[in-house]
């Protein structure tokens, strides 16, 4: 019963991803649909409120700018199976200091300038990373080395070099013994 109810639930859910990708492209224009020159506007109990653009439908066409295309792109980063999916990080970083600048809007800001040094820091962690397990994934697939085998195999060599090591000190010893004799 579990095994059923863990389906239908995961066919809920990929069908709800699967139906926001496909009305994707009209909640990004919906703007246009909405009336123009209105300071405030109320639909099923919420009330949108121009936040200092001049009018709601230039409010909404900044917000659905920066929100479509990130919960897109947070879509595909949940979803993706890529060894580099960690890049994706990087323009969601920017929608995201994007949308948080354009909430946050007064008259005297400007959109989507000051972003960039935040998503500077962001990168300067992501690219490392990425590259990191891009060398791994091509050392061991590519070139063939497995770097665990290789630290067993080091430590097999040194451990023969010690056993060596205390051979011919044994053997030294049992020639300086033999000559005392």
């Amino acid at each position: 019963m579990s095994k059923k109810s863990t389906i239908k639930k995961r066919f809920v859910i990929e069908g709800a991803i699967a139906l926001f990708i496909a009305v994707s492209p009209v909640l990004f224009y919906s703007y246009k649909y909405l009336p123009q020159e209105v300071t405030t506007w109320t639909v099923l109990g919420i009330t949108m409120t121009e936040n200092n653009f001049g009018d709601v439908s230039t409010a909404i066409y900044f917000y659905l700018s920066k929100v479509v295309p990130l919960l897109l792109l947070v879509i595909w980063f949940v979803t993706s199976k890529n060894w580099w999916y960690h890049a994706i990080l990087i323009p969601i970083a920017m929608y995201s200091f994007q949308l948080y600048t354009v909430l946050n809007y007064t008259d005297s800001e400007r959109i989507d300038e000051n972003e960039i040094l935040y998503v500077i820091a962001v990168t300067m962690v992501v690219i490392p990373v990425v590259y990191f397990i891009r060398v791994k994934l091509v050392d061991k697939h590519v070139h063939g080395i497995d770097l665990e085998a290789m630290d067993t195999e080091l430590q097999i060599l040194k451990e023969k070099e010690e056993l060596r090591k205390e051979r011919e000190k044994l053997e030294q010893r049992q020639k300086t013994t033999s000559k005392k004799m």
